[in-house]
């Protein structure tokens, strides 16, 4: 099966591993921060404004691979702190506010000074 790595200079980018993969008619985004890439500095303290950016992110990804968010079908989201979560749900809600993708969480396993949130999504194209 074919895959085109897919990358875009409106999202942070990495050495390590793609933005996102593109094959078999689904786009694999990697798990964004909320960093803004103007500033490679996290946007923001509060789960809000991470949240936004990483969703901002997430959408310039899939923008570049040909699609959006409004083709999402599940995502995950990763918390530092498990209390963060009501706001990171109520951004969320205000990006996807009827037919929400499938969607699960975890506990972020690493310490990034600063980092509250990171998403990972899988669009069709």
């Amino acid at each position: 099966m074919a895959r085109d790595c897919i990358n875009s200079a409106a999202a942070p980018t990495s050495p390590a591993y793609s933005q996102a993969a593109k094959a078999a008619g689904l786009v694999f985004v990697s798990g964004q921060a909320g960093i803004d890439p103007a500033t490679g500095k996290l946007a923001g303290s509060t789960i809000q404004e991470q949240t936004r950016q990483c969703l901002r992110n997430v959408s310039a990804i899939l923008e570049a691979a040909g699609t959006s968010l409004d083709n999402v079908v599940s995502a995950t989201f990763i918390l530092r702190d498990p209390d963060d979560f009501a706001g990171m749900n109520e951004e969320w809600q205000a990006w996807f506010p009827t037919d929400p993708p499938a969607r699960q969480g975890a506990q972020l396993p690493i310490d990034v000074p600063g980092l509250r949130v990171s998403i990972a999504v899988v669009a069709s194209v």
